[in-house]
């Protein structure tokens, strides 16, 4: 299960052991930093070193071939071209022919696989749907080389660390696998009215664990109120997992779209 953090850090707690905790393995005083506010950011690491670039590039393009061949992937495709979830998309795109995709708190794609692997789905996800726009990333803990190998791979890193409070202004895709519940928090905080919200598509942690989680643990109300609201109008559709090779990076993930708010009185209660 996916729970939110309560110290302002981005991570992930996961049931199984063995899952990767982001930002606290990985260098958390560079993640903590860059979370006390929204400011500029760039790699704290200025070397260059083109023989790891290369070496990065290489894992990143053979898992994205394994990726591609596996019956986790095929089977993702196919909820995605499924007729309810695709009209999920249609309606976020509305008269738009294109969604761009923001992919925050993507972890260390040089030190672990997992991270590879949703960076691997996310570009496979571009090339697949040519109404995938341009794919915009941000972690505070990206170094200068993964931002390199990123940006070879046509990705944008963006200068600022929005700390995922960005007002969406079209339609836009969030990929945001294993991310804490303050960060999901933060984006729907940022976008709370039926206007904005039916702008967004958001594959990530699932909401329902949160609110079943929430019945067991209170803290969680407090860290992601606004998490637990959407999760009683939003349209969820669970990731099946058909393969243990990809448990790791995508176990309890799903998408989730806000479309339905229409129909429902969008809680206000929110400061």
């Amino acid at each position: 299960m996916a729970a939110p953090g309560s110290n302002g850090e981005w991570m992930v707690v996961g049931p199984r052991r063995g899952i990767p905790r982001r930002g606290i393995r990985e260098k958390p005083m560079v993640r903590a930093k860059a979370l006390e506010e929204r400011e500029s950011w760039t790699p704290i690491d200025s070397e260059n070193d083109p023989e790891g670039v290369l070496k990065l590039t290489c894992k990143v393009e053979l898992l994205m071939k394994k990726m591609e061949s596996s019956l986790f992937y095929h089977a993702l495709m196919k909820q995605i071209e499924d007729p309810e979830v695709f009209g999920c998309f249609i309606r976020v795109l509305g008269s738009s022919s294109q969604m761009q995709m923001v992919v925050y708190g993507i972890g260390s794609i040089e030190s672990y696989e997992p991270p590879r692997l949703q960076l691997s789905l996310a570009l496979l996800m571009k090339r697949k749907f040519s109404w995938i726009g341009d794919i915009e990333v941000f972690d505070p803990i990206l170094s200068k080389m993964e931002c390199e190998v990123l940006e070879s791979f046509g990705c944008r890193i963006l200068s600022i660390n929005e700390q995922g409070r960005r007002n969406v202004l079209k339609p836009t895709l969030f990929f945001m696998p294993h991310c804490e519940a303050d960060l999901y928090n933060n984006l729907l905080q940022a976008n709370w009215s039926a206007d904005s919200l039916k702008r967004i598509a958001l594959f990530g942690n699932s909401f329902h664990t949160y609110k079943l989680a929430s019945e067991l643990n209170g803290s969680i109300v407090q860290s992601a109120k606004h998490v637990l609201a959407a999760a009683e109008f939003a349209d969820e559709f669970k990731v099946e997992i058909v393969s243990d090779d990809f448990l790791r990076a995508f176990h309890d993930s799903s998408w989730h779209f806000f479309g339905s708010v229409l129909e429902y009185k969008l809680p206000s209660i929110f400061s």
